[in-house]
């Protein structure tokens, strides 16, 4: 039943218009719509909800939503043009950009946003 269905994404927001401003300005999503509950960001596979949670956050210290991409180095480069850091973590063997290999070959790179939520880009193996 759910194998074809649209997915939903949420993101917790403490100010719903910094949010909208890095997902539609910095991310490059087009926004879908707006209230004073979430911004609903659009993707090609489903939409991004992100939502406020009030004045107070403790992000959560793993990655609560990633892009699969066809070009990392690429991605990595257009983001970080549009201001967009990308995190380093002590002990990775990240590349000069940022990116970890994975042991099955998939490379993947993590970035924050202003709630400090972890987001990240995955770009698999071409075989």
């Amino acid at each position: 039943m759910l194998a074809t269905a649209r997915v939903v994404a949420f993101v917790p927001s403490t100010d719903l218009g910094r949010s909208r401003e890095f997902y539609e300005k910095a991310l490059g999503l087009p926004i879908a719509s707006a209230d004073g509950f979430a911004v609903v960001a659009q993707s090609p596979t489903g939409a991004i909800r992100i939502t406020n949670v009030g004045p107070e956050l403790r992000p959560q210290p793993f990655t609560v939503l990633g892009w699969e991409v066809d070009d990392l180095d690429a991605a990595i480069d257009a983001l970080t043009a549009r201001g967009v850091e990308f995190v380093r973590f002590p002990d990775m063997g990240q590349d000069a950009r940022g990116a970890w290999t994975a042991p099955g070959g998939a490379r993947i790179a993590w970035f924050r946003d202003p709630d400090g939520n972890t987001l990240s880009l995955t770009a698999h193996e071409r075989r």
